[in-house]
């Protein structure tokens, strides 16, 4: 199986010898490790790289244990580096190495090195690990794979590829099983001994089953505004546990800084500010978000939703959900304030886009209730209604252009069809 990641390749090669350590992140098992060892070591020997001056550890295996010696460590590195030329040092699993950010910022120092490292427990997911190398580290962020990544290898059309999708996720491995039960207990176990575990270890959380509750609430409301006050009534209200406001704000910040979850804050288009709570939360991979709800809960229309922000993200954009304020005139002649949701605001650099996930429009009273919040935006940032249903590309007379989702996520240039 041979999956090409051009997009994170190319994040490399652009930050190559820039006098800093190159910090690949990302949630468990997104493919952190084969980028580094397999995709980017590819390109370094291709590029006329000589083999020994790529310098490469995985600390994971038990052939590498004395390494996780910070002394050892670099001395074994510093009698690798034989002359001036330039040399790559790739390290996995870093996180096993004592001291790691001593080491990294130690190796640094060493004029013609060029540093990469992964790292896989809840320690280093933080995304607050940059911070440990004093202004010396940058990360690349790996998503799972994307649809389009996903099709390079999945053995199918693209109709059955998408349906396998929206259950599974993209980690890469669930791509390569060839059952669903392999695929269940894989992303089933995953969640259970890994993720979770890593949360519960670094921060020592001894009442677990609230945790469980909180991750099984968010994986239910995805694509719902809710903030911690509902979620905190619904601990009450459904499962009569009165967990603290201020353990639930802890809790998501957990999940976050493992990046299981993100949020989508909430953009008040004609006010031009942000509105605090409620908002939105996503799931890295929709995989395990359906793990952890037993694949019992298999809403296309959510799902297509969270596919579609991760979809986003991926491609460098940030994204909030749009608010439009709408004044609406009653049949009693008076008028009320409406808010009318876009489900994201895309934005990167000077472009903007207005998307809007609509699953399918069968008639002209769901394409009006669609297209409305999208009409009463009046700036020139373009619209786009993404569907599940195969159509055309067209733009209405309105100036919405309306796709399917699989153009949005098979074609690089699809926000500018």
């Amino acid at each position: 199986m041979n999956i090409t990641r051009d997009k994170y390749l190319n994040e490399l090669i652009n930050r190559m010898n820039n006098g800093m350590i190159k910090v690949i992140t990302g949630i468990r098992r997104c493919g952190k490790s084969y980028l580094l060892f397999n995709i980017f070591k590819k390109y370094l020997l291709e590029h006329g790289v000589l083999n020994s001056h790529i310098i490469e550890i995985e600390l994971d295996q038990r052939k590498n244990k004395k390494y996780r010696d910070p002394d050892i460590m670099l001395d074994y590195i510093e009698s690798m580096i034989k002359d001036d030329g330039q040399y790559y040092i790739l390290l996995d699993e870093v996180q096993m190495l004592n001291d790691f950010e001593e080491v990294l910022n130690s190796l640094l120092h060493i004029r013609n090195a060029d540093i990469y490292v992964t790292g896989s427990n809840s320690k280093f997911l933080s995304k607050d690990v940059i911070t440990e190398f004093r202004g010396r580290g940058d990360e690349i962020h790996i998503y799972p794979l994307t649809f389009k990544e996903f099709m390079q290898v999945y053995e199918g059309d693209v109709y059955h590829g998408w349906a396998d999708y929206v259950v599974y996720g993209g980690l890469p491995l669930t791509v390569a099983m060839k059952t669903e039960a392999q695929k269940i207990n894989y992303l089933t176990n995953l969640f259970n001994e890994t993720y979770l575990m890593d949360i519960i270890e670094r921060h020592h959380i001894e009442k677990t089953q609230e945790l469980e509750d909180l991750i099984n609430i968010l994986a239910s409301a995805i694509g719902s505004l809710t903030n911690p006050s509902k979620i905190e009534a619904t601990f009450k209200s459904v499962l009569q546990s009165n967990v603290s406001l201020n353990t639930i704000r802890q809790y998501i910040e957990y999940l976050e800084d493992a990046f299981i979850i993100s949020k989508a804050y909430r953009y008040n288009i004609k006010g031009r500010k942000y509105i605090g709570t409620p908002l939105k939360y996503y799931f890295e991979d929709v995989g395990l978000r359906n793990a952890r709800l037993g694949f019992r809960q298999i809403e296309e229309t959510h799902l297509m939703e969270n596919v579609i922000y991760n979809e986003l993200r991926s491609r460098g954009y940030a994204v909030d959900v749009g608010v439009v304020e709408k004044r609406i005139v009653q049949d009693d002649s008076k008028s009320i304030r409406k808010n009318l949701e876009i489900d994201f605001i895309a934005n990167l650099g000077s472009r903007r886009y207005y998307i809007q996930s609509a699953f399918s429009m069968p008639t002209s009273e769901k394409k009006e209730q669609e297209k409305a919040s999208l009409i009463d935006v009046k700036d020139s940032f373009k619209k786009i209604v993404i569907v599940k249903d195969v159509v055309n590309v067209t733009r209405d007379e309105d100036g919405i252009t309306t796709m399917s989702i699989y153009d949005f996520l098979l074609k690089e240039n699809s926000l500018e069809l």
